[in-house]
């Protein structure tokens, strides 16, 4: 029986997404540093990042960085668009497709190899297929495992194809900086990095129970795992997010207290309403911070019940944000976020409302206006003088 010794699961994603398809649209913008976003940077071509500007970057910082880029507005409604159209290529390619936001997704396409050929041969008919129906660049990672698939992309970008062998997996891995490892961000690698390792094969030939003194049991095996290729993850169709979340740039300029809590507010009441949309119900609330010195962190509650109540999550978001308070104020903030998880997909409110009167009837008349007259036809009223925040495509939830 021949074995095949590439793929089968393929990791899709569209290079500079939104860039991309402002280049596409506009033919003067082609070749040229794009910059989509004036106060923060939503996005840049490559032209742009191999001048240093990232996403999330300060405007004013990118433009020094960049003076002669190009800076758009972003248009939401042709991201999703291009986005849509991606996934209809993806979902003509294999149906096994697992999207993981609206520019990437992973393929399971082992089953194509007497239709169509081996994994390489179905990635790089895929590329073509987003070129020519799309007219977007692509990059394809091929591998046995969906995080070997996931780095040979990111190694291969932008507009790359890139299969690891299965005889060649450690042998590629290995080299790479421990930052190509998920789950590697900035203060794991500064402990990694404090104690020498610097490359995925250290942290592999280090034994497990040291990493887990250094990172804690679950970080540590994981990490250990993923050195070794260890990742039995399949590719699933139709899998429901584990979070979701809601974030706004909030530029360089101290921020009040009370700034902070109508902007909590805005971002609740958009959760809320996709919670609601997606029939969920969840019982953990996270606030996201990320500082001046872009430093990031985050404050966690769980209520005692699943809820879809904005005013139950809202409580649970203003409580994070009072204890966090301290520590915005004497680091700055540049971004707050919330997101919502540990859903309860069954759960079902049936409590009398002796706290107080039952306001399930009101959230549900707000998503109900807001989606037939649009998100800003009822707001608060403490957020009528912040303009409405740019609202990225999603997935659906």
């Amino acid at each position: 029986m021949f074995v095949s010794n590439e793929g089968p699961i393929l990791h899709a994603d569209l290079d500079a997404f939104y860039a991309s398809v402002e280049q596409r649209d506009d033919p003067a913008l082609r070749g040229r540093p794009v910059i989509v976003g004036m106060g923060v940077v939503l996005a840049a071509s490559y032209e742009a990042k191999a001048r240093g500007v990232r996403t999330a970057m300060n405007g004013r910082q990118a433009r020094l960085l960049c003076p002669d880029a190009i800076v758009v507005s972003p248009r939401m409604s042709a991201y999703s668009a291009a986005s849509k159209a991606v996934f209809e290529v993806f979902r003509d390619t294999t149906p096994l497709v697992e999207g993981i936001s609206i520019d990437e997704a992973f393929l399971d396409v082992g089953g194509l190899r007497k239709i169509v050929g081996p994994p390489r041969v179905v990635a790089a008919d895929l590329r073509a297929a987003v070129a020519s129906r799309v007219g977007l660049p692509i990059t394809v990672g091929v591998a046995r495992t969906k995080f070997l698939a996931k780095v040979a992309s990111g190694v291969a970008k932008p507009d790359g194809l890139l299969v690891v062998p299965h005889d060649a997996e450690l042998a590629f891995l290995h080299p790479l900086p421990v930052e190509r490892l998920w789950g590697v961000g900035a203060v794991t690698s500064g402990k990694l990095r404090a104690h020498g390792i610097t490359t995925v094969g250290q942290v592999a030939a280090f034994d497990v129970r040291e990493l887990v003194s250094m990172l804690g049991v679950a970080a540590g095996r994981h990490l250990h795992a993923l050195a070794h290729n260890r990742d039995p993850r399949r590719v699933r169709v139709g899998q429901r997010r584990r979070s979701m979340g809601s974030q706004r740039a909030l530029g360089s300029r101290r921020r009040t207290f009370t700034e902070l809590d109508e902007f909590t507010a805005g971002l609740v009441d958009r959760l809320g309403r996709r919670l609601r949309a997606a029939g969920r119900a969840c019982r953990t609330v996270t606030l996201r911070l990320r500082f001046a010195d872009f430093s990031r962190a985050t404050r966690s509650h769980t209520v005692p019940k699943p809820t879809t109540s904005t005013a139950t999550i809202l409580t649970a978001a203003r409580g994070l944000l009072t204890a966090a308070w301290p520590m915005i104020a004497d680091r700055g903030i540049t971004l707050i976020g919330l997101s919502l998880s540990n859903f309860d997909d069954d759960a079902v409110q049936l409590e009398l409302p002796f706290a107080g009167p039952d306001l399930a009837a009101l959230d549900t008349t707000l998503d109900s206006l807001r989606t037939r007259f649009g998100s800003s036809a009822v707001t608060r009223a403490a957020l009528l003088k912040h303009p409405d925040p740019v609202e990225m495509p999603l997935l659906p939830d």
